[in-house]
């Protein structure tokens, strides 16, 4: 099977236009918002829309595609937030199989420094909800956090997964955040013990795709922000031990970083990424 190497890309002027951006830049896989992270903006699409995209994706031969959640989303807030987070959610993961879409990668939000059983039960009663109120083939998948967040751990993933309880629950794992955090994957041995880790805690048919993100920050710092790949503080083993893992290398590698240009995910990083295998 060829790499699947991806990257975020806009949906200025149209869904379409995500897929013809990827295509431009060398990439195979997609990700990108529904709807504008900046606001609550519910998804939607028309007739017409569904049949321009998946003639582009079937063209372009594009896959696997999926929807990054707005950034807004959190899921263990007990009142507004947590409510419009579901809603946001139910809507974009609704449209999702019409556009052959696998479903939302989603950072489940922040217990705001006050972790309480109440926000916890609720987090877990807002995700079943959602899962609940869209179709069957729409996958709800969990993004490792950083900087505190919700799911910064694999631990703490895993009982997520399991309070949850749906074979539609998948995890994102993100390779700055787990740098972040404190993990290290940057040979085959440690790969294989974190692998084997995820197996026991979590599943490894749980785990569906990569964002690949170099970091700008020291390790186990318990920051996470993005860096283009070779600029940042993750050696440049760690991506291709990744992609040449017999366990990891089918899955899809989707690149968030801010490009060489400043303009976001572009072709340099994917063509690093490309000559490492």
């Amino acid at each position: 099977m060829s790499l699947k190497l991806g990257a975020h890309q806009s949906i200025a002027g149209g869904y379409q236009e995500a897929l013809k951006r990827i295509n431009a830049i060398g990439g195979n896989c997609l990700q990108f918002f529904s709807s504008s992270p900046r606001g609550w903006n519910f998804a939607k699409v028309d007739d017409k829309t569904v049949e321009q995209f998946l003639q582009f994706k079937k063209d372009l031969k594009i896959d696997p595609i999926y929807f990054h959640a707005s950034y807004l989303v959190n899921l263990s807030d007990e009142g507004k937030i947590g409510h419009l987070s579901k809603m946001s959610l139910i809507s974009e993961m609704t449209i999702a199989p019409r556009l052959k879409v696998k479903g939302s990668i989603v950072h489940l939000g922040s217990y705001k420094s006050d972790k309480t059983d109440s926000k916890y039960q609720k987090l877990i009663a807002n995700i079943k909800e959602v899962l609940e109120n869209t179709p069957e083939e729409s996958l709800f998948m969990i993004e490792n956090a950083g900087n505190n967040k919700i799911g910064q751990t694999l631990e703490e993933i895993a009982a997520i997964v399991r309070d949850v309880d749906s074979n539609r629950v998948k995890v994102c794992l993100d390779t700055c955040h787990l740098f972040s955090a404190g993990y290290d994957l940057s040979s085959e041995q440690k790969l294989t013990d974190f692998l084997n880790k995820f197996d026991e805690l979590i599943g490894l048919n749980k785990l569906e795709v990569f964002h690949f993100n170099d970091s700008r920050d020291p390790y186990a710092s318990g920051r996470d922000r993005h860096e283009n790949i070779g600029q940042g503080t993750i050696p440049v083993s760690e991506f291709r031990v990744l992609m040449t893992n017999p366990t990891t290398k089918d899955l899809a590698f989707i690149i968030e970083t801010p490009g060489f240009d400043g303009k976001g995910p572009d072709k340099k990083n994917l063509d690093i990424l490309k000559s490492l295998t």
